[in-house]
Formats: structure tokens, C-alpha cells, sequence
């Protein structure tokens, strides 16, 4: 059931999410989740400012009451799940722009006058790294 993958910043996006909250996939049969790793793929590889995070996917984060979620986390570091994007380019910016910040940050926590405004009402959980609480 688990794959490794190599440690520190990455996004990992449900790829099996819901498109959004009326529907499970688009026109073509795709799910939200699988178009957002796409977009955040694409995003990512036009853009070498967010080379220092790494897109990953994996079936269900058990976050089925929102959609296209994403984890974003880092070796050490508190981690975020976020939800309810509409899995395109602007979205896409938004989670890379705010995974560099959380990457670059000591402990995973980006001020919030900081964070893109595209994550802003999107966070559902924060998630301690192993070996620690926030306090």
C-alpha cells in the first residue's frame, strides 16, 4: 500500500478527488484530483521557482467531504491540507506559490500576509511532523 518517495517539500494531490462539490468528474470522465496534479505539472514545469517542491499524487486523502485536496508538506515541518479547488492553472499557482513559502520557512509556517490569496479559506487541517506538537 505505501510507495516510497524521496523526503522534503513536496504537494500531494488526491487524485481520485471529486471535480468539485456537484460533481465527480468532468465532461470526459476525469476527476478533479487527477486535473489538478495536472495542472500543478504543468505549472511547475514552466515556471523553475517551484523546482524545489515536488508534485506527487496518491489515491484518496480521506478529505471525501471537500474536493481536490492537497497535502502540502516537509521533513520536520508542520503540514497543511487544503481543499475545494477548482483544479486549474490559477489554483495551481496558488498551492506552488504557498508550497516554495512553506518550503523556505523554518517550521512550515508562512505568516499569513504572506500566503497567495488563492489558499486563503482553503485550509482544513494542519498536521504536526512526527516528533512533534505546535504548541
Amino acid at each position: 500500500m505505501l510507495r516510497a518517495v524521496g523526503r522534503g517539500a513536496s504537494v500531494v494531490v488526491c487524485s481520485t478527488c471529486r471535480l468539485s462539490a456537484e460533481s465527480r468528474e468532468d465532461e470526459d470522465g476525469r476527476r478533479g484530483g487527477a486535473l489538478l496534479t495536472e495542472a500543478l505539472q504543468k505549472m511547475q514545469e514552466s515556471d523553475p521557482a517551484y523546482a524545489a517542491v515536488v508534485v506527487q499524487d496518491m489515491p484518496c486523502l480521506f478529505a471525501c467531504q471537500r474536493h481536490c485536496t492537497v497535502h502540502i508538506r516537509g521533513t520536520g515541518k508542520v503540514g497543511y491540507v487544503l481543499g475545494d479547488f477548482t483544479p486549474d492553472e490559477e489554483a495551481a499557482r496558488a498551492i506552488l506559490d504557498y508550497a516554495v513559502r512553506h518550503a523556505a520557512s523554518e517550521e512550515g509556517v508562512v505568516r499569513y500576509a504572506d500566503w497567495p490569496q488563492g489558499v486563503k479559506g482553503h485550509f482544513i487541517v494542519r498536521t504536526p511532523p512526527e516528533g512533534f506538537i505546535c504548541s
